[in-house]
């Protein structure tokens, strides 16, 4: 069984982001289900689902503890997510998925909340050089200079200032903690990589650049560590540092990361079932 979302301005029909995979999925013989996500959100979701001993959500992205209660009420309409509420967090969440990957990626650290002090504790621990904060979850990139990069982890006053403003981008959304990730000068496109089962079954651009595709990627030494976390269902984005080595930016729950523009969806389900 394949989740997604409706469409909020007509529940009878598909979220139009995601109505290209519903179709391919049905094209494949495979049952669609529609969910409301904004109640899924909200915590109100009435789920009126049929039975399915494996179901796979392809939809707008959800916190861990909205997935725990979609999970929940799944299991009470006799549904299996292939993906349990703990692996969904230790996905989306890079807490959950750093230590694993953490000799492919760059060195991090986090707290937990969005204590400024504790930011720059965990600065600290670095040492000097440039880093990159995020939370648990999202970075805010597209506000690199206020509110992402920090040019000296020695600065207090501008981490500090930095992390503020990330609070204040981020609002009721922020996750977790902070994290701060040592700077790494990279080179290029970054590449999405589709993992089902610990095996890598699709590459494709980022969304971010659907029209660019890295060539040259070497996985060698990223499989047998993302097949060691043993998840259902993943992305990690890969891109090349300055010196030619790929490097992990990301690892995902792959039920809420994008699909370019212009891939085929079809290839997606077909991957997944």
């Amino acid at each position: 069984m394949l989740l997604v979302p409706a469409d909020p301005l007509n529940p009878r029909r598909d979220d139009p982001h995601f109505a290209a995979q519903a179709h391919a999925a049905r094209e494949l013989g495979i049952v669609v289900v529609r969910v409301d996500h904004d109640a899924l959100v909200r915590g109100e979701a009435e789920l009126r689902v049929p039975a399915a001993e494996d179901a796979v959500y392809r939809g707008w992205m959800l916190s861990s503890a909205q997935y725990e209660s979609f999970e929940a009420g799944l299991a009470e309409c006799g549904v299996q997510l292939r993906t349990s509420a703990d692996e969904y967090r230790t996905a989306h969440e890079l807490p959950g998925w750093y230590e694993g990957l953490r000799t492919v990626t760059p060195e991090s650290v986090w707290t937990t909340g969005g204590d400024l002090t504790e930011l720059l504790k965990a600065t600290r621990a670095l040492g000097g050089g440039a880093g990159v904060l995020r939370d648990y979850v999202k970075s805010m990139k597209h506000y690199w200079t206020e509110a992402c990069f920090l040019p000296d982890l020695t600065d207090e006053a501008a981490v500090e200032r930095i992390g503020a403003r990330f609070l204040e981008l981020r609002d009721d959304a922020f996750t977790g903690g902070f994290v701060v990730r040592r700077y790494e000068e990279f080179s290029g496109a970054e590449a999405r990589t589709w993992w089902v089962g610990g095996r890598c079954v699709l590459t494709t651009p980022h969304p971010d650049t659907p029209d660019e595709l890295p060539t040259g990627l070497d996985l060698i030494e990223v499989e047998p560590l993302v097949a060691e976390l043993a998840l259902p269902f993943v992305t990690v984005d890969l891109v090349r540092r300055a010196d030619g080595a790929w490097r992990v930016v990301e690892l995902g729950d792959g039920q809420v990361s994008d699909w370019p523009a212009g891939r085929d969806p079809a290839d997606l389900i077909t991957a997944l079932f």
